[in-house]
């Protein structure tokens, strides 16, 4: 199982398994009952389209079992409008991908202190060093941090499809005195070895849990939940 962080927020708690991205209710409820701890609701984004509008994902969250916690996955700075959309959908975990400054998630915990904030950090957008540079400066005001992929072509900084150098991710996870999640092209055919070779507190699946529709798969995310905690049984 993912090294243990003795200090690592009750919302957070590896192994962490998120599953983004659903559509509807009946596909949160899919998750939940693949084995997903955290359900990922992308809203206020920079370069992609939301999944569901604010009252579909605030009527997801309503009714969603106790063992699926709702995550706001946000490209929002300001700390007024993140806590004032937390609020709004009823979720006590928010996922940064903006680029926020140290000031304005100082900003965030003083307004909301009972948040759980997850920053990301983009594989491919700086070099490795700048990474753990700004993770060690991020880590006294973060409860995780989450690792995705850069795709200059359409300057998309997460939710990209794609895979990036793990061996990154596993630098920035061996250093990180928070729990990393690992995202970026995840599927069940790779998140074994994924795990294997980052060993990170938790992964993250969006795409790579749909059928050609777009619409989520069960048997794709029960098999992404199984192997993924397969492989940390064996670290």
């Amino acid at each position: 199982m993912p090294e243990n962080y003795p200090h690592a927020h009750p919302l957070l708690k590896p192994p962490i398994i998120q599953m983004a991205g659903a559509r509807s209710l009946d596909e949160a409820l899919l998750a939940a009952k693949a084995g997903a701890t955290h359900l990922g609701l992308p809203l206020r984004l920079d370069v992609h389209t939301p999944d569901v509008d604010d009252r579909t994902a605030r009527d997801i969250v309503a009714a969603l079992p106790e063992t699926l916690m709702p995550a706001l996955i946000t490209y929002q700075r300001r700390p007024e409008d993140v806590v004032e959309l937390c609020a709004k959908l009823g979720v006590r975990v928010v996922q940064l991908h903006g680029d926020v400054s140290i000031e304005e998630l100082a900003e965030l915990r003083r307004l909301a202190p009972e948040l759980a904030v997850i920053k990301s950090l983009i594989v491919g957008q700086a070099s490795q060093d700048a990474l753990l540079e700004r993770m060690r400066a991020y880590a006294p005001l973060v409860h995780a941090f989450i690792t995705d992929t850069f795709d200059p072509s359409t300057g998309a900084s997460g939710a990209t499809g794609r895979t990036h150098d793990w061996s990154v991710s596993r630098a920035l996870a061996a250093a990180s005195p928070r729990p990393l999640i690992l995202a970026g092209g995840l599927d069940p055919e790779n998140v074994g070895r994924a795990v294997n070779a980052v060993r990170p507190a938790g992964v993250d699946a969006h795409t790579g849990l749909e059928d050609a529709s777009g619409a989520k798969d069960f048997e794709k995310m029960k098999a992404f939940a199984a192997r993924a905690l397969q492989a940390w049984r064996k670290m």
